[in-house]
Order: structure tokens, then C-alpha cells, then sequence
């Protein structure tokens, strides 16, 4: 189960991923070409002016691919998915030593996110010390951790709209 919460986070970021380049970064790299063409096109400039127009049709390039980089960077891979093993011995460690589930997350959500799937380790913690039985405590932690991961998934359409408004606002 795992797997299908990576997977669902990995598909949510590349579907957005390639509608930003598909609706924003594609048309940018389009005016750099042409501003870069119309550049060269310029008989009279020396070739270091030349270079210099190039460079200039090639910022709000780079501003945009710095930008979605930066945002991008900053939803880590590094949520703690709490797993037991066959003997129920990881549930007793601390949560830094527990398996990794890639998770996204931001600057903002990181201490939440953090603070959730903790929670939900005191759960598992005080289920199993309850005298629960290891399918019931890994499903406690499958349906919390899920939680967790939906949360923090939902934050990604307000990072998809911040970008956008981000990339329109880069002078051509």
C-alpha cells in the first residue's frame, strides 16, 4: 500500500509538472527562441552584443525554470511511513528510524506533516499496547499515514496556483 500512495503523489506532481511546461514554460521557450533569432538576425551588432541579446531572451527563461525548481525542491521526500515488521519491533524504535514513503511536502507543511505521522505512531503505539494484533495495528497505521499522505496531497494544487501566478508575472 505503499507503493500506491508514492505512486498517487508521483503522478499528482507530474501531471502538474507537465501542464506547467505545457502551458507556461513551453511558450516562454518559444519567445526565447524567436528573441534569440531576432538577435542573431542583427548583421550590424558586434558578436559581443550578439551575445548579449541572446542572454537577455534567455532570462525569463531561466527565472521560470529557477522558479518551478525552487518550489519543486522545497516539497521534500521525506515523510517517516511507519511500518511494524513481523515481530511488531518498529513500532517500538523512534520514528526517525521507521521505513520512508516518498511524500510530499512544503516548508509550511513540514512540521505538520511530521507531527501527523507521529500521531500516528502513538496510535499504533497504544493500540498495540492495547493488545491488538499486528493486522489490526498495520491497519491503523496504513488508514492514518493515507490521511497524512491525502493531506499533504491536497496541498499541491495551492503550490500548481502560486506557480502560475508566479510564471505570468515574469516580464517577456
Amino acid at each position: 500500500m505503499a507503493e500506491a500512495h508514492q505512486a498517487r503523489v508521483q503522478k499528482t506532481i507530474e501531471d502538474m509538472v507537465q501542464n506547467l511546461e505545457r502551458n507556461h514554460i513551453r511558450k516562454m521557450q518559444g519567445l526565447m527562441f524567436k528573441c534569440s533569432a531576432e538577435c542573431c538576425e542583427r548583421s550590424t551588432d558586434s558578436m559581443s552584443q550578439v551575445h548579449n541579446c541572446i542572454e537577455r531572451c534567455h532570462t525569463p527563461l531561466a527565472q521560470a525554470q529557477g522558479l518551478v525548481t525552487n518550489e519543486l525542491e522545497t516539497f521534500q521526500v521525506s515523510i517517516f511511513f511507519v511500518l511494524v515488521d513481523n515481530n511488531l519491533n518498529i513500532l517500538r524504535q523512534p520514528i526517525q528510524r521507521m521505513c520512508s514513503l516518498i511524500v510530499i511536502i512544503t516548508p509550511h507543511a513540514q512540521d505538520r506533516l511530521t507531527r501527523c505521522t507521529m500521531h500516528c505512531n502513538d496510535k499504533a503505539r497504544d493500540l498495540l499496547d492495547s493488545g491488538a494484533k499486528e493486522p489490526a495495528v498495520r491497519a491503523l497505521m496504513e488508514n492514518c499515514v493515507g490521511s497524512c499522505v491525502d493531506d499533504h496531497v491536497n496541498l499541491i494544487p495551492s503550490m500548481t496556483h502560486r506557480l502560475k501566478e508566479n510564471l505570468n508575472s515574469i516580464p517577456q
